[in-house]
Order: structure tokens, then sequence, then C-alpha cells
């Protein structure tokens, strides 16, 4: 039972969620960057939250299956074509042994999600299947003639289930522990100016272009524990919010902290697209 590639444009990554519990040892956590996406993606299908799925970012993804199976595209809303007709997105299709399925590549968002019933099931590394971009770990990123294992499916797929509505660009923070290491307020700083996203993020960190954050502190600061969604601030002044391949230890000072919740707005933002902060409450 296989999933066989025939053709990629992108980046797209095995991912599941995540190596949860191995920062002590120096190992990021991987895993999807729009959770919602990809669990919406499995219950669609009718698998585990802990099943794998195929993350493709701004690109597209043509395959065939050696079995019939049920699959579902959520996150980026892209066009999803089964033998040459569109079907429906964010919703379970079953495409029959050898159908050529296409996801095209997104209008709007930036990372859509696939999941097939069974789930992705190359050996696991650490107790995850994700692909890191940062150490190395996991599955390599896949490429056109890959072959792709499935599991066995073993619950019936759902009909209809309803992804999150999220408010746009908007984000909410937390105060970072190094916040006085900038002056006045760096906090209301971040909320009162919009951002733009930069063309040099990834899966390890968003890099925006906006205002800039000055030191009241211009010393080192020892390297220390990262979380996901730190917004740490190099010398240039400009915040880079950290995501799931993120190093676990950094020398920059965390001036705020993502609420874990809207994580998924900065995974589907693209190059180009504007951030707004607010406080969370």
């Amino acid at each position: 039972m296989s999933l066989v590639v025939v053709d990629v444009a992108g980046l797209v990554t095995v991912q599941d969620r995540g190596r949860i519990g191995w920062a002590h040892l120096g190992v990021p956590r991987a895993g999807a960057l729009d959770s919602e996406a990809a669990a919406l993606a499995n219950r669609l299908v009718g698998n585990t939250p802990d099943d794998a799925v195929l993350e493709v970012t701004l690109g597209r993804l043509s395959f065939r299956l050696g079995s019939g199976r049920w699959l579902a595209v959520t996150g980026a809303r892209s066009v999803v074509l089964l033998d040459g007709l569109p079907q429906a997105f964010a919703t379970a299709v079953y495409a029959a042994p050898g159908a050529l399925v296409e996801i095209e590549r997104p209008d709007e968002g930036a990372r859509a999600y696939l999941a097939v019933a069974g789930g992705i099931a190359v050996e696991p590394v650490l107790g995850s299947r994700s692909t890191d971009t940062l150490a190395g770990l996991g599955p390599a990123a896949v490429t056109s003639g890959a072959v792709l294992p499935l599991g066995t499916a073993t619950a019936t797929p759902r009909s209809y289930d309803t992804p999150r509505v999220r408010s746009g660009g908007m984000v909410r923070l937390w105060p970072g522990p190094r916040v006085d290491w900038f002056v006045d307020d760096a906090l209301g700083r971040l909320c009162q100016h919009p951002y733009v996203v930069s063309s040099d993020s990834n899966r390890i960190g968003v890099r925006l272009n906006g205002a800039a954050l000055e030191r009241s502190r211009t010393g080192e600061l020892p390297s220390e524990g990262m979380v996901l969604g730190a917004i740490q601030v190099p010398p240039d002044g400009q915040p880079v919010v950290l995501l799931h391949d993120h190093p676990v230890t950094g020398g920059y000072p965390v001036a705020a902290v993502v609420d874990q919740q809207d994580l998924g707005v900065l995974a589907q933002a693209r190059p180009g697209d504007p951030i707004r902060f607010a406080r969370a409450r």
C-alpha cells in the first residue's frame, strides 16, 4: 500500500504532531506548522491525531495511490483534481487505485495538508515521522518519483467537519522573558505597528519587516532555551517568530511570545502578507 509521487513543486514534507519531549537533548519538535489544519485533514479521512500527513508549502503535488483510499486536503485553499475533475476542498474524497490526484498551488495561504486514510507510514525517528528541516531528522523532503508507504485504514471518513475560522492576520502576544532589554514598551510597539512577512521565512521561523525594536541593553545574552512562538530580536531590530523547526536555544533576546492558538496564522502567512499583533488577555 503506497502513494507514488508523480510531480512536486515547492517544499513537500511528511509531518505529524512532532517530536515532543526531546528539547533537553537539543532536538527540535518539528511537526505540522498549521496543526489545526493537519488535524482536520486526519479527522476527515478517519485517521488518528498521530497519523502523518503531507505538508505542501507554496507549491504543487501530484500522485497516484496503489490502492483505493479516502483523502482530504485542508489548510491553504487549493484546487484538488481527481483524474482532471475538480473535487471539494476540506472534504473526504475517494480516490480509486491508480487515479491521478493533483493539488494545485494555492491562491492564498502558504501550506496545504494532505491526509490519506491510514496515514503516511514512513519509519518514525524518535517517536515521530516528521521531517525536521533544521536538524535533518526524519524522512527527506518529498521529491518526484518518491514512493511513500501507507498505513492500514481502520476507520470510516467523516462526511463533514468544521475548520476553525481565523481573524485575518491578527496574532496575540504575551510578554517575553527579555522584554526589559528593549526601550519604551516593546510589546506595545509590536502591537502598534504593522509588519510584513519576509521572503526569508521558512519552517524555522517567520522573519518580519517593520518597525525596529531598539534595545536598552547592548550586551551579549548567554544562549538560553527557546519556546515555540518566541519572538527573537536580532541586532537589526526586526523580529523573528520561531516556528516548529526552531533551535532549542538562542542568543537573541525574546521580546514576546505568540499565543499558541494563533501560530496557524503565521503558518499560513506568505511573503508580503501583513501581520498585526495584539496583546493577549
